[in-house]
């Protein structure tokens, strides 16, 4: 049996990084287990990943606990002390083309210098869910100490390694390397096209890497690397490197490397500061005030039109409506009186309760979950240090809101008096749950099948599991119980009668496709230049850190939500139709779709992402957050719609 301190077990061989050659990497790791051969007769295998935090953990069943408290925490940014000539860790991590940020591979998966025996970093559970596989490398580092030209290793490449580098080049690779929680990026080789008749393609990998390092007294600043004055080892078939042997298509190269350190006077505090300044990715986001003047002038004709001439409409109305009541309702059924007719009908509960609760305590989940994010990068519990510190949080909050859901939807469903609530609960844990599974299944089976770093470890899976299982589902049962036991009478203003309304002919405005188009663009307009920083940064390789804009932002999307649902909701009960139950779900939910819709655009106009892996994440994922946005907009426009219902009829005077 392994042991307890093995926590990840990542799998990397040798074999080729692309799509195509990631297969033979997974082949080749089934036939050395198929012939009983040692994980360590495979050159480049992790056969443990130690755990350095011995100090906080004991061998014995209370690992198990110590596991998984530190995979669910982020590791949090305390700054560490070294002293002249400590040595300072440099962890490799992983690599991928440069215009696909969710196709990575492992480093070790490349022909490169590394140990004999490979420990890997203990990661969190955000960290493993962001690809990271972080792994102790032969540099050698110390605080504070140059190094010229230090030999790192020599290397006698075959034809097929040779290959294999060739090609990661050209597709633009490039790798990550971790030195203190301070992500380094470079570029694993040099590719130039110049000229037509004669056309020349030179590919070059780098053999020396010049690390520059900051510190301010006892910590670490800011480390980058730079090839600066520095000859590539020519990759060309047929090539010849300066200094290198090559015979039958193989090549001896001789990896170096050089350390500088400069004294900063940025405080530990602040080197995030250095490291978002840093532009070895591409810069595009900046304090974009046009995105919040166009969200806030629709915010403002919105609501004056809710608030000033939709009330002027009402206020005729319950004149004219009140002045009827008192003259006598025997002619209220003679002519068009508006949405007061229906009066006896508008709260008939609608079909499909249970579903539609559902939506409701989902929706609810979402919000309380998105709101507690945008509160914790407020508070500074985010920032670029800090590997998969949001997926964590998003984790844990995730299970945590799950009581919200079950509460929200339990509640409102025995209120509209449901009868089958355990049946609800199930529907409510599962309505997004089910989906999410469905779609990382799909994902994580063709990073899998491509050898990616992104396919979870079992371990990290059966975590997840748990998670749901031990936490997220009771938490749903427990919410549900309480909701439905403290569920009081459906507050409705008006008696419904037995035998409903018959509902006259709708022109097309009125109609569902219609609604659903209003409803969801205006939402989408007030959004659509700010969701292009956000796609950015989830598929790109920017840092977000306007969270103070985000929260504004999310705020105007919910506020042109409630406006625009409400103003629907009345246009329909005016043509007497009392069908506004689904509806105010569907016409602003429909905003999802919208987001969708950019996605496509996205991918296509703005970003350079292509192959099976980089695809079916993107459109996987894209769905699922169209899918969130939906249901957290079908649940502010529901509940703006109910109160917007309950006020007009309340004012008017009827038995």
């Amino acid at each position: 049996m392994e042991s307890m301190n093995q926590i990840c077990l990542v799998q990397p061989s040798q074999g080729r990084t692309t799509e195509r050659a990631s297969r033979a990497i997974s082949q080749d790791w089934r036939k050395h287990q198929r012939e009983g051969r040692n994980d360590t007769d495979v050159p480049g295998v992790v056969m443990t990943a130690r755990l350095e935090h011995s100090g906080l953990c004991v061998a014995g069943r209370s690992m198990r606990l110590c596991v998984l408290v530190l995979c669910l925490l982020p590791h949090f940014g305390w700054a560490v002390s070294y002293k002249q000539g400590d040595p300072v860790t440099l962890y490799v991590n992983k690599v991928g083309p440069y215009h696909n940020p969710q196709e990575t591979y492992h480093y070790y998966t490349l022909p490169v210098c590394r140990p004999k025996e490979v420990h890997h970093k203990a990661l969190s559970l955000g960290e493993v869910l962001d690809g990271d596989r972080m792994a102790e490398s032969l540099y050698n580092i110390r605080f504070k100490e140059n190094t010229e030209r230090q030999a790192l290793c020599k290397l006698t490449l075959s034809e097929k390694e040779v290959d294999q580098l060739r090609e990661a080049v050209e597709e633009l690779y490039y790798f990550e390397f971790v030195l203190d929680d301070i992500p380094i990026w470079g570029f694993v080789g040099y590719m130039e096209e110049s000229g037509f008749l004669p056309h020349s393609h030179k590919v070059g990998l780098w053999t020396h890497l010049d690390f520059n390092i900051e510190y301010n007294g006892d910590s670490v600043i800011f480390a980058n690397v730079s090839v600066k004055d520095v000859k590539p080892e020519p990759l060309e078939e047929g090539g010849a490197g300066h200094g290198a042997g090559v015979g039958g298509g193989g090549l001896s190269i001789t990896h170096t490397y050089s350390v500088r350190w400069f004294e900063s006077t940025l405080p530990h505090s602040r080197r995030a500061e250095r490291l978002r300044d840093y532009s070895f990715f591409p810069k595009t986001l900046e304090i974009h005030w046009l995105s919040i003047i166009n969200s806030l002038v629709l915010v403002v004709l919105l609501l004056g039109f809710v608030i000033i001439i939709l009330m002027r409409v009402l206020k005729n109305d319950f004149a004219r409506y009140n002045v009827e009541e008192d003259g006598g309702c025997d002619d209220l059924d003679q002519g068009d009186n508006g949405w007061k007719i229906i009066h006896t009908d508008v709260f008939r509960f609608p079909p499909y309760k249970s579903l539609m609760c559902a939506v409701l305590g989902v929706g609810a989940q979402f919000l309380t979950l998105a709101t507690g994010i945008i509160v914790m990068a407020l508070l500074g519990m985010f920032n670029v240090h800090r590997h998969g510190a949001i997926n964590s949080a998003a984790i844990v909050l995730y299970a945590l809101t799950s009581c919200v859901s079950g509460y929200c939807s339990c509640s409102f469903y025995t209120q509209i008096q449901g009868q089958r609530w355990v049946w609800n609960i199930i529907l409510t844990s599962a309505l997004f749950s089910a989906p999410l599974f469905f779609t990382w299944s799909v994902v994580n089976s063709v990073h899998w099948w491509s050898g990616s770093t992104q396919a979870l470890p079992a371990t990290t899976v059966l975590l997840l599991l748990g998670a749901w299982v031990l936490v997220g589902f009771p938490l749903t049962v427990i919410g549900g119980i309480v909701g439905k036991n403290r569920a009081g009478n459906f507050q409705a203003p008006c008696r419904t009668r037995n035998i409903p309304r018959q509902i006259p002919q709708q022109p097309w405005y009125k109609h569902t496709a219609v609604h659903m188009a209003i409803g969801g663009f205006l939402p989408f307009s007030a959004i659509s230049v700010e969701l292009y920083y956000i796609f950015a940064t989830a598929w790109g390789r920017e840092h977000y850190t306007l969270y103070g804009i985000l929260l504004c932002v999310f705020a105007i999307l919910l506020s042109v939500g409630a406006c625009i649902s409400v103003a629907l909701t009345y246009f329909l009960l005016s043509g007497e139709d009392y069908r506004w139950w689904w509806r105010s779900v569907l016409s602003t939910g429909s905003t999802g779709i919208f987001i969708f819709l950019y996605s496509l655009f996205y991918y296509h106009n703005r970003s350079n992402m292509s192959g099976l892996v980089q695809s079916v994440e993107f459109f996987g994922y894209s769905l699922l957050t169209a899918f969130v946005f939906s249901l957290m907009l079908g649940t502010v426009s529901f509940w703006a719609s109910l109160a917007f219902i309950r006020y007009i009829y309340r004012s008017l005077k009827m038995d």
